[in-house]
């Protein structure tokens, strides 16, 4: 990844410019095209203008968390190219705020920053005790919100132990609450959920996220429903990529059904036509993780020919 920190110049001389008709504005930031890299890929941010470079529309970083922690033990990342899939339980690792915080200013600072929007995407550090998770993330939150475009609250990975709990009405309320209380340049504030949820317990949060006023959802984080794995195939950890598609869709229209709200749409966008049925079941914006993997940057371009191509014949 390090070696991304450095080619985002050279790579931009031979990326081609994105078509100015793929622009939108989605809770007030303009976006150059509507699909962008999901957090995980670049937890440090240290390869934004490589993004750029690679003719993503914008970036998140992270998952960040207040304090600087490894992740968990390796082997954590598992591929299934069978099923072009990625089962992971990195568990957060990252630097921490302050550190990436201070990367992002020197980014900044040396003339480096992408001319795409950057949304940083929060979580809670592991040592934090669950009751105490609403100062780890509002800490966070503080450090890095000067350098994102927008910010996620990350409450869906299943990497962490107890993380999913902050999905509970309850939990959920006093998080939304207490970091909205710190946002006080009403900066864009989105919302992951995980797939798993049943529509009830996403009705319930929709209600949240409207209440506290949030810009938005990323719909969905990684499933923890392994079936279409070969038994011995599984692991623990979070599944991501093409078994993920038919349900991240199902969360996505049921949300768009529901809320006027922008939701991005991830998980399971592996080619031009899964992206095409994303926007064409209401997602605002996309984001690739797995596809990018298993596609390549190439899955980039494709996307967005394609959404030109459409845009010209109407």
């Amino acid at each position: 990844m390090h070696c991304l920190e450095w080619s985002g110049p050279l790579l931009r001389q031979f990326a081609p410019p994105l078509d100015p008709r793929l622009e939108r504005s989605v809770f007030g930031v303009r976006f150059p095209a509507p699909l962008g890299l999901a957090a995980g890929f670049d937890k440090n941010a240290v390869a934004l203008p490589a993004w750029e470079a690679l003719g993503f529309g914008f970036a998140e970083i992270g998952t960040v968390t207040a304090l600087a922690q490894p992740g968990n033990p390796r082997p954590r990342l598992f591929r299934l190219p069978e099923l072009e899939a990625v089962i992971n339980r990195l568990g957060f690792n990252n630097d921490g705020a302050e550190m990436v915080a201070k990367r992002l200013h020197s980014l900044r600072q040396a003339g480096a920053w992408p001319g795409i929007p950057v949304g940083v995407n929060l979580g809670k550090s592991k040592v934090t005790p669950l009751e105490e998770a609403t100062g780890d993330y509002v800490s966070s939150f503080e450090k890095l919100r000067d350098f994102g475009d927008y910010f996620v609250l990350n409450v869906s990975s299943p990497n962490t132990p107890g993380l999913r709990q902050l999905q509970d009405k309850t939990a959920l309320d006093g998080l939304l609450s207490a970091v909205q209380s710190a946002n006080t340049r009403h900066q864009p504030l989105l919302l992951k959920i995980a797939p798993d949820l049943e529509w009830p317990a996403i009705e319930e949060i929709l209600a949240l996220v409207e209440q506290h006023q949030l810009s938005g959802i990323i719909a969905t984080n990684t499933t923890i429903d392994h079936s279409p794995v070969a038994e011995a195939r599984r692991q623990q950890g979070g599944l991501s990529g093409v078994p993920l598609k038919k349900r991240a869709l199902e969360v996505l229209r049921f949300l768009v059904a529901r809320t006027k709200l922008p939701i991005i749409g991830v998980g399971g966008i592996s080619s031009v036509d899964d992206a095409l049925e994303r926007l064409d079941a209401g997602a605002a914006l996309l984001q690739i993780y797995t596809g990018l993997i298993y596609q390549g940057p190439g899955l980039v371009r494709e996307v967005h020919r394609a959404l030109a191509a459409r845009v010209a014949s109407v």
